[in-house]
């Protein structure tokens, strides 16, 4: 596959996915930011915002769950490359480094999501 059939762009306040949605396929901002947010009704948190080389997505990529959050384009011309899941169990076999790279990203994820648990159930 070309790897332009990869590249999305959206403008802000696009919806790449939403949370509940199925997908296998994991996201890497090219270009712009990308909200992660949580909503409730009215209510709309954003969890994190992510810009330029970092990625999303890669918990419906391994495990096949349904999306944890949903993610919006929070900058204007916002782009990113698709991954799906073929690929990156291709990237993954045949390049450590990536591989490393996500488990990294995973750990640091959890550990901020256990200190804010921890906050909110010791005030």
């Amino acid at each position: 596959m070309a790897i332009e059939k990869c590249i999305n762009e959206f403008d802000v306040d696009d919806v790449i996915f939403e949370e509940g949605s199925t997908g296998r396929e994991l996201f890497v901002v090219l270009d712009g930011k990308i909200d992660i947010v949580k909503i409730s009704g009215a209510t709309k948190t954003v969890i994190v915002t992510l810009g330029k080389g970092e990625f999303f997505g890669e918990m419906a990529v391994i495990d096949g769950s349904s999306r944890s959050a949903t993610a919006i384009a929070a900058a204007p011309n916002t782009r990113v490359m698709r991954i799906n899941h073929a690929r990156f169990v291709y990237l993954v076999s045949q390049q450590p480094a990536f591989a490393l790279m996500i488990m990294d990203a995973l750990s640091k994820r959890l550990r901020a999501s256990n200190a804010v648990t921890f906050k909110a159930a010791n005030p």
